[in-house]
């Protein structure tokens, strides 16, 4: 899914190729990307685009009449720019929207389509779909350390609860733990004052490299390919691979169809965190340290 470095890359190219045209027309072929009837989506044809904006992991085009078109990308979602004028066919591509400098289109790999667009009016409307965390970069120590502390969870789900921390997921929150050397499964509120420190400074940093990073790798080109797997990452998606800083093997915890990415001698004073399925499998089996794993392995 798009986090905030991604979601900035994608606004600042949008920005040099949307702002001040004009929407010529909009083209919505998938049956349920679009979630809202009022207004319709024939309000903004024929309207300026004034304004761009991020709503969490939400990207927003302010039209010249107050409206606002805003695109959750969910995991498969992506957008892609032409020239040319692009017609969506309802499957892959489910949306165009025609400038007169070219065509915005919005793709969603797979059958289970969860991509959303919404059309809302005003502040008000757009405040809606905001979820309410903070922005890191524009909260001082103290406002991130209230908003970290407000509940007691663990650290990975309070990064990347959007109500607590504004763009953070999966992908992004893996890297910051890693940078910071907390272990995800640290809760909040027994961190002290040098670990939320170190937290709140590994976070700006690890957003900041990676938005420029990804700037660096689209050039003046439109952002293609968006992905949450990279190879520069540290430790997300690395399973199985040479942590860059100790070169212990990255480890994991499963669930659902997530997993959560981390070096257990860096993150965990080398303790294995348990992963759901194999623990209930191995019980009292499962291994604490990456020696008895090894062991295991060997067996």
């Amino acid at each position: 899914m798009p986090e905030l470095p991604d979601i900035v890359v994608y606004l600042e190219a949008l920005e040099q190729r949307i702002q001040d045209h004009v929407l010529e027309q909009a083209e919505i072929r998938g049956p349920f990307l679009l979630r809202t009837v009022d207004p319709p989506i024939e309000s903004i044809q024929g309207k300026k685009i004034t304004e761009l904006r991020r709503v969490g992991k939400r990207i927003a085009l302010g039209f010249e009449n107050h409206l606002w078109l805003v695109f959750h990308l969910m995991i498969a979602g992506r957008l892609h720019w032409s020239r040319r004028r692009v017609t969506p066919d309802g499957r892959r591509t489910l949306a165009a929207l025609h400038f007169d400098s070219g065509t915005l289109t919005l793709t969603e790999a797979g059958t289970r389509k969860r991509a959303s667009l919404h059309l809302v009016a005003g502040e008000a409307g757009l405040a809606k779909l905001d979820p309410g965390g903070i922005d890191v970069f524009a909260a001082s120590l103290e406002q991130f350390r209230a908003a970290l502390t407000a509940t007691n969870h663990t650290l990975k789900r309070a990064l990347t609860d959007p109500h607590i921390f504004s763009g953070i997921g999966n992908a992004y929150s893996d890297e910051i733990l890693h940078a910071a050397q907390l272990s995800p499964v640290t809760l909040t509120q027994r961190l002290n004052e040098a670990e939320i420190t170190r937290l709140f400074e590994a976070t700006r940093h690890t957003l900041n490299k990676w938005t420029h990073d990804l700037r660096t790798q689209s050039g003046a080109k439109f952002p293609e390919k968006v992905t949450a797997f990279h190879e520069a990452m540290a430790v997300h998606g690395k399973y199985g691979k040479p942590c860059p800083r100790c070169r212990a093997k990255i480890q994991r915890i499963r669930y659902a169809s997530n997993e959560t990415n981390y070096c257990a001698p860096c993150q965990t004073q080398g303790k294995l965190l348990a992963d759901r399925s194999l623990s209930r499998l191995l019980g009292k089996d499962w291994p604490r340290t990456l020696e008895e794993l090894e062991d295991l392995k060997a067996r």
